[in-house]
């Protein structure tokens, strides 16, 4: 079923820190999974809900992320009219002198060559599978000026934290990042507005040289605007930081948590990679993990998110890890609590640990 909404998508949140995982990707073309990218989730959901034209509102080292979402195929985008479309900064003579690489006479621009009546702007850093639907329809029925998506996890959140305060659902209050809690209603990072209305802001916001979009440059506006909230129960896993990303990861192991992720109804759509089944050779052990296409395994793995291509070698043990694409572990190696970013080697023999808190993380490409 179509509404009449089309998304804003951010690839980035400069308040999020993945350290070496984001040193030369957006943090929306993170993987995650096993084989997906954390923009997956959003995206995904949008199309589910009958959202058909898309933005990606882009920052910098977007280039893995381009070459993730390609033509919007994967996602039934690929359209004559509308579809998918990454916004990159908006390139003009004094661009360079600009305080953020984001500009928004981009979006500004995306926003008024569209058609549709509202805009849902979400961040890219929730991973979950939410039905839009019935956000818009309820926006729409509300009268409000804008409707913010929450939950009530907030007293488990770490920092990046958007605490929201509502009296008889109408936003009063806003705090980022507060020391105490007054609330424990917490921004998912969406928000369904009239395209007009966000075209409005973008409009005063441009004129004053600003230049950082989010949806907090939307919700700092409830003393001027009616914002209303729209609670949503679904199983949500936040990236706030390289600790929760490694949590969220390892929580996939519990079946209640695929199931509710990964729904029957709405599945979560990803770039189609053509690999042969994974392989468990002679020797292996392997327990409560994900194990992708592509992979050989001849060592011990418990506990584990293993993505595609991934060779383990024989009498190697890999424990509560996150083992990205490509990737070779040497026959005799041990590691505990690690994230390895694609196309890296662990040679023969090698020990690394690090603790569910602090991980050890090794960079895209590394020889350890």
């Amino acid at each position: 079923m179509l509404i009449d909404a089309m998304g804003i998508i951010l690839a980035d949140n400069g308040r999020v820190k993945l350290g070496e995982l984001n040193d030369e990707r957006a943090l929306a073309a993170t993987p995650f999974g096993g084989r997906y990218r954390i923009i997956d989730f959003m995206l995904s959901s949008m199309v589910n809900s009958g959202i058909k034209h898309i933005g990606i509102l882009a920052e910098t080292k977007y280039s893995s992320l381009m070459d993730h979402l390609g033509t919007g195929s994967h996602w039934d985008l690929d359209r004559l009219q509308q579809g998918l479309r990454i916004i990159p900064p908006y390139m003009q003579s004094d661009f360079f002198r600009s305080p953020s690489p984001q500009d928004l006479n981009g979006l500004y621009d995306f926003l008024k060559h569209s058609v549709q009546m509202h805009v849902v702007v979400a961040e890219s850093n929730i991973i979950s599978n939410i039905n839009f639907t019935e956000f818009v329809k309820e926006h729409e029925a509300s009268g409000a000026d804008v409707t913010v998506m929450y939950n009530h996890d907030a007293d488990t959140l770490g920092s990046p934290n958007v605490s929201l305060t509502f009296e008889d659902n109408k936003l009063v209050d806003l705090l980022i990042d507060p020391l105490n809690l007054t609330s424990d209603c917490s921004s998912l990072g969406a928000v369904v507005l009239t395209r007009s209305l966000l075209m409005d802001m973008l409009t005063q916001a441009i004129s004053r040289s600003e230049v950082l979009f989010n949806t907090e440059f939307i919700l700092e506006k409830y003393k001027e605007l009616t914002i209303r909230g729209f609670e949503n129960n679904d199983m949500t896993l936040r990236v706030n930081s390289l600790a929760t990303y490694f949590s969220a990861s390892m929580r996939l192991l519990e079946s209640n948590i695929l199931q509710k992720l990964f729904k029957a109804e709405n599945r979560i759509y990803t770039k189609v990679k053509n690999e042969s089944p994974a392989r468990y050779l002679k020797g292996n052990h392997v327990s409560n993990s994900l194990i992708s296409d592509g992979c050989d395994i001849l060592g011990n793995v418990e506990d584990s998110v293993i993505f595609r291509g991934v060779k383990v070698g024989k009498h190697s043990k890999i424990s509560n890890c996150i083992i990205m694409q490509d990737t070779v572990i040497r026959d005799g190696a041990e590691l505990k609590n690690v994230i390895i970013d694609k196309d890296s080697v662990i040679r023969s023999g090698v020990r690394l640990q690090g603790s569910p808190d602090y991980p050890v993380v090794i960079r895209k490409g590394v020889i350890v």
